[in-house]
């Protein structure tokens, strides 16, 4: 049998896609990836996996460091309000738990139950750093390349200027 790795690498270099891998120790959260960043160069990510009003479901990568307005981020893609879709969800849309979350989870939905939003950013980048469906490594690839990854597994993103939430008013000195 087959493991995700051996069939997520056999699809990227069906596709002529470079990348690398570099194993590490598992990591959950954007924060504790940080030091892992500063090893491997390139743009790292952060991916929300949410869920509009109407049951619609997203998975929005953006670089890592980006604070997320989701308020200004539904009316961007014409989505209703947004909450976080489940780990349940999560596991039966794109058949990865929690703290793996990533663009290439693509390739699990075979029914295409997902819209993938990819801030514009990143799309330009020459490297563009994600889980391999594993949170105990990291993907390099292209930010083009992986658009053309998207697109044949005919989850073409919406390529948008993901905005950053306004920063919290100062309190003002009295």
């Amino acid at each position: 049998m087959m493991t995700d790795d051996t069939r997520l690498h056999a699809e990227l270099q069906s596709a002529g896609i470079a990348f690398d891998q570099v194993e590490h120790e598992a990591v959950f959260t954007v924060l504790e990836s940080s030091t892992i960043e500063r090893a491997i160069p390139g743009a790292h990510t952060k991916n929300l996996f949410l869920k509009d009003t109407g049951g619609q479901f997203y998975l929005a990568t953006v670089l890592a460091e980006k604070q997320v307005d989701l308020g200004s981020l539904r009316h961007l893609v014409g989505a209703g309000r947004f909450s976080f879709g489940s780990g349940d969800e999560m596991v039966e849309l794109l058949g990865i738990t929690p703290g793996s979350v990533t663009p290439l989870a693509a390739f699990n939905d075979t029914a295409g139950k997902v819209q993938l939003v990819l801030d514009e950013v990143l799309a330009a980048q020459p490297r563009v750093n994600v889980h391999p469906l594993r949170n105990t490594a990291t993907l390099g690839l292209s930010g083009l390349d992986l658009v053309r990854l998207l697109v044949r597994w005919r989850h073409a993103p919406l390529i948008v200027p993901v905005p950053n939430k306004a920063p919290a008013a100062e309190p003002s000195q009295n």
